[in-house]
């Protein structure tokens, strides 16, 4: 053991033995401190102490060499910190209590200001910081403020709200180690982005406990604003510190949890914990894809609906919701004016049955009233969809931009009645961009009526209008035939897999020189003997290669076309308005790949071309390779995964040698617009 020296006050003094023992056992970079001390021990006696102030923990040491640690804890386990007349401190921990003195009031000050600034900024000046440190002397003011150290004073210097000196701090105090990838993240890539959306899966490798103390850290900083995980099991332990997060947060605002295992009471736990925090700012909540309990949904929202901002998003898809759950969630909606004016984005999709009776009403309640709903999705819900556009009409018509209703039914006894409102709507509606009534027996008065309400809407343009599967055979092709050539609203036609059919010999003349359309789908469309089929490629071919043809993408995948597809690949050589073609699912085998190649090598508007499903052999990917090497414009064309893995079986090395080639064209082709004015002309001139 070193020899002793004692000050004139009776202190003992720390000297270079001592020193050097010290950093033996406490990292040399995060002591910030070190002074001699008399601690009262249980006795009642007054024992000498080293005591060590680190970053974010306090250590009391035996004075001897070599030094020993006997008391350390982190300061977050500080539940008082109080400072007395003679230079006395009693901290009061977790655990404990330690009544000690020190030699100086410069002594004192130090332990007191370092302790609160250490606590500053791990809980960045939070209303929500407990408040420890009380002096009865004449402590300077320095020392008692809880204002960080000057390094640290200016929050904007902090890289993301000094996220990653708050997670170290948990990390000491949880007993585990500090990730050091996790300071790197979200000091490099999330602060240079200036993105203030923590994604839990940027971590999903690490352990729960891990995850947990990283959900921890967001509690009291200022710079994440949304919280997200997806498709990512999180156990007791991340959940817990969720909601410590939501009960603690004052910048929190968005938080989507969706397919992450939640148990069934979580809603009801969110709900005590918003109702801690009446500085909570959360507005948007995804809870998708997890069981809930529908009376603590209801509880959430209406504890949301007494915060500051309102709830603006609401994703309840797939949750177990029942008829009884969206009850009390229309009730909840129904209960305040503060919904209409703030719910922007509702989704009950996917919970089978809970719009099917006569509670559906409650809900068609809310709807019927002037609201800004901007995203309305009720798929897969049972809803009666002739019973739903009466409140529609009324309180929807201002801001709805996106509407699904797929998977749904109608009442056919009602929906004569309810023609009007149908017309009604879709010629009010001022902001409507997207509409699906996908995967529904569509009536045809129905889609006549859908049809001649666009037809008169002076509101709307770019329309998305997803009618796919909805049975519309001979019946509703002769209704397009119709109306369809009126409509000047519809940017996106889908009616593929609605067996038209040879019916198609109508329907395509109505679609052709058509000013606003866009984008069409017509897959699954095809089933149909070899000489109409014939035909109706030629009618297609038509549409496509017309002057005043303004289709930018066209889709006929999985309509097994075969070898007669070829026809219409081989069109897309001379096409000058194409930008996008998806041929996947057509068995063309590698006589359509040459063609293809031959019209790659021409083309020089297509953007994008999927090409899959079509058994195409190593030497029709060749043939697409050598196409590329001329084609400088093409940009996207998806990994062909089901006919790569069939090539490769029979011929690994061309398969690979054509996928290496088409890969390094396409970086080419999205790096540099490589061909030049003059061979844009010889090909212009060559195709007319």
């Amino acid at each position: 053991m070193a020899s002793k020296e004692i000050s004139a006050s009776g202190f003992l003094s720390v000297n270079k033995d001592m020193t050097e023992s010290i950093r033996k056992i406490i990292e040399k970079s995060s002591i910030k401190f070190v002074c001699s001390v008399k601690l009262d021990s249980k006795n009642g006696k007054t024992e000498d102490r080293i005591l060590v102030l680190t970053t974010w923990r306090l250590y009391f040491l035996a004075p001897k060499v070599p030094a020993k640690v006997e008391t350390t804890f982190n300061f977050l386990e500080i539940r008082a910190l109080n400072s007395h007349p003679d230079h006395q401190v009693i901290i009061d921990t977790d655990k404990s209590t330690y009544i000690l003195r020190v030699e100086s009031r410069k002594h004192l000050n130090h332990v007191v200001h370092h302790i609160n600034c250490a606590l500053s900024r791990i809980f960045n000046n939070s209303i929500f910081a407990p408040s420890i440190c009380h002096s009865d002397s004449d402590l300077s003011e320095g020392s008692r403020k809880h204002s960080p150290s000057s390094e640290t004073s200016v929050e904007t210097q902090r890289a993301c709200g000094g996220f990653s000196e708050t997670y170290t701090a948990l990390c000491d105090y949880n007993g585990i180690s500090c990730k050091e990838e996790v300071q790197w993240d979200v000091d490099t890539i999330y602060h240079s982005q200036d993105n203030r959306e923590f994604n839990l899966l940027d971590f999903s490798h690490l352990e729960s406990r891990d995850l947990a103390v990283i959900v921890a850290s967001m509690a009291y900083n200022t710079w994440f604003t949304k919280l997200y995980c997806k498709d990512l099991r999180i156990g007791s332990e991340v959940t817990e510190q969720v909601l410590h997060t939501v009960s603690k947060s004052s910048s929190l605002e968005e938080i989507t949890l969706e397919n992450v295992g939640l148990k069934s009471d979580f809603p009801q736990k969110m709900s005590a914990a918003l109702s801690e925090n009446p500085a909570s700012v959360i507005h948007s909540i995804n809870l998708a894809h997890n069981s809930l309990d529908n009376q603590g949904v209801s509880n959430l929202i209406q504890q949301v609906c007494r915060l500051s901002k309102g709830l603006r998003f609401l994703n309840l898809c797939k949750t177990s919701l029942t008829s009884k759950g969206v009850v009390s969630l229309s009730q909840a909606l129904c209960s305040s004016d503060e919904y209409s004016n703030s719910l922007l984005h509702l989704d009950l999709s996917k919970n089978p049955g809970v719009l099917s009776g006569d509670d559906a009403s409650n809900l068609y309640l809310f709807l019927s009233q002037p609201n800004c709903l901007v995203h309305l999705d009720l798929s897969g819900t049972d809803c009666s969809v002739d019973s739903l556009f009466g409140a529609l009409l009324r309180g929807c018509c201002a801001d709805l931009s996106f509407l699904n209703l797929s998977k749904n039914t109608f009442s056919h006894r009602k929906v004569k009645d309810m023609l009007p409102l149908f017309r009604q709507f879709f010629s009010s509606a001022f902001s409507l961009t997207h509409v699906s009534l996908a995967s529904m027996k569509l009536p045809p008065d129905v889609l006549r009526a859908v049809l001649s309400g666009l037809t008169s809407n002076p509101h709307i343009t770019d329309l998305h209008l997803d009618l796919s599967s909805c049975e519309l055979r001979s019946a509703g092709a002769a209704v397009i035939q119709e109306l369809f050539p009126r409509v000047s609203t519809i940017a996106t036609l889908d009616i593929s897999d609605n067996g038209l059919d040879a019916d198609l010999l109508t329907v395509l003349p109505s679609l052709s020189r058509h000013p606003s359309l866009k984008h069409l789908h017509l897959g699954k469309n095809f089933n149909i003997k070899s000489r109409v089929l014939d035909e109706v490629l030629q009618k297609l071919v038509q549409l496509i290669q017309e002057e005043e043809c303004g289709l930018q993408s066209l889709s006929l995948c999985e309509s097994r076309l075969r070898s007669r597809g070829t026809v219409l690949v081989n069109a897309l050589g001379s096409n000058t308005c194409l930008r996008k073609v998806d041929l996947s699912g057509n068995n063309m085998d590698d006589i359509g790949a040459k063609m293809l190649s031959k019209a790659l090598q021409i083309n020089t508007t297509l953007r994008s071309v999927t090409w899959d499903r079509n058994n195409t052999s190593a030497a029709g990917f060749l043939d697409v390779a050598r196409a590329l090497e001329h084609n400088f414009t093409l940009q996207y064309m998806p990994l062909p995964l089901s006919d790569i893995s069939q090539a490769y079986r029979t011929a690994p090395d061309k398969t690979e040698q054509a996928l290496t080639k088409i890969q390094r064209a396409l970086v080419r082709n999205n790096q540099t617009q490589r061909f030049s004015q003059r061979q844009a002309l010889r090909l212009h001139q060559g195709l007319v």
